[in-house]
């Protein structure tokens, strides 16, 4: 006979576990956070097609783990990866340089676990992809960061930064960056600042772990150096996804590194093998599409920026500055210092909008209190000049700032 009262699993539990996940809610009227896509830019029909053409041709193999075919992934997949990295990016790597990965967040715990051991430290960006940082916290790094500019990491600060922690005996065990489309600031690092940072990559026995998940989202006539990878494939780890070019949910990324740190990292992905399927249709439709899918989203990615960017202009005026993209989903903002963009987050959540705020996005929140990212992605050209105003409202009424938005004009 079995009782009708719960066992009591709370005092089971084991210690450190993250606070619980709240019920799954809607999104809000104004979503500005997350890293999704344009639901109106998934090529629906053409993806059905390439299942129903892959499935034909190989759905036997879905019997086997993996296909049949190893841990590193769809081999159709990796060799897509392959010939899309040296045509857009300059690597020329064989496909067995290739390993497909569930997501990037797969991969940046891989090579976490590979390079990092408690008390170590990681220099990443000052402001930096929350993911990456979490991450490499949560496996007991020490996260520092690195000066940035409007160009990128400043190199004469890094060299002074890694003689210092030389001479404390402290040095990192990786250089974390995003030197393509950087997160959340959107900036593109210059050629000779890459050739500096293998420089001192070299100098100090310091490897780097490029992190590429936005280098296909290139406005028309920008163009990005060369990947790190491609420059010094000995100093550096690749990683790249699909989540940005596609479809987020099909929680598909890449590991790109020589054979000698791949065979490493394969013990470390901790699962049965990234989906199989999403794999097969990802590499049959993009092996014919890539090119004009990606060129066509640029274009309806770089139209809703600007129509962003206008928004922004016209509510807070001189009150905000924009790092203005060259590429990528989202927007860095920084408000007077006046203002901590923390003291919005209820407020806004009240009306209907939410925001990444810039304390999350960086290694210490005293550099990062006044400032924001607003994705523009997700959302349509309306939302986004609604979102925008009913923003500068909540940020009006709570701080005083923007003192002559069009919020303000409206209402006198």
């Amino acid at each position: 006979m079995s009782s009708s009262a719960a066992l009591d699993f709370g005092r089971l539990y084991s210690d450190g576990l993250p606070d619980p996940a709240p019920r799954w809610a809607p999104f809000p009227k104004y979503y500005f956070v997350g890293g999704n896509n344009d639901p109106e830019q998934i090529p629906i029909e053409g993806l059905i097609d390439a299942a129903a053409s892959v499935l034909r041709r190989e759905g036997s193999k879905l019997a086997i783990y993996n296909l049949g075919l190893g841990p590193q992934g769809y081999p159709g997949l990796r060799q897509f990866v392959a010939d899309k990295s040296k045509r857009h990016r300059g690597i020329d790597v064989p496909v067995d340089d290739v390993t497909i990965v569930t997501g990037s967040g797969q991969g940046i715990d891989m090579i976490s676990k590979l390079l990092v051991n408690p008390g170590d430290t990681v220099l990443v960006e000052e402001f930096c992809y929350q993911g990456a940082i979490n991450r490499f916290r949560k496996i007991g790094a020490k996260v520092v960061g690195m000066k940035l500019d409007a160009q990128g990491i400043v190199i004469d600060a890094l060299a002074e930064q890694l003689a210092g922690m030389r001479d404390e005996g402290a040095l990192p065990k990786f250089i974390y960056t995003i030197p393509t489309i950087q997160n959340p600031t959107a900036t593109i690092l210059p050629l000779d600042r890459r050739h500096a940072l293998l420089k001192l990559a070299h100098r100090y026995n310091v490897p780097i772990f490029e992190d590429e998940c936005y280098a296909d989202l290139l406005w028309q006539g920008v163009e990005a150096p060369a990947a790190l990878y491609a420059l010094d494939p000995g100093a550096v780890i690749h990683l790249g996804s699909f989540s940005k070019s596609l479809a987020p949910a099909l929680r598909l990324g890449y590991i790109i590194a020589p054979w000698e740190i791949t065979r490493r990292l394969l013990p470390l992905k901790g699962d049965s093998g990234t989906g199989a399927l999403d794999q097969m249709i990802v590499a049959e439709f993009f092996a014919r599409n890539f090119d004009r899918h990606v060129g066509h989203l640029n274009g309806i990615l770089k139209d809703k920026l600007d129509t962003m960017v206008e928004a922004v202009e016209r509510e807070f005026g001189s009150a905000a500055e924009c790092w203005i993209p060259k590429g990528g989903i989202f927007l860095w903002i920084k408000l007077p210092d006046a203002v901590d963009v923390r003291t919005l987050i209820q407020p806004a959540a009240e009306a209907g909008i939410v925001f990444n705020a810039g304390p999350d996005w960086a290694v210490s929140a005293d550099i990062s209190r006044s400032h924001l990212r607003l994705c523009f992605a997700m959302p349509d050209k309306q939302t986004i000049r609604d979102g925008v105003t009913a923003f500068a409202k909540v940020c009006y009424e709570q701080t005083g700032i923007p003192r002559h938005s069009g919020n303000i004009r409206r209402a006198s």
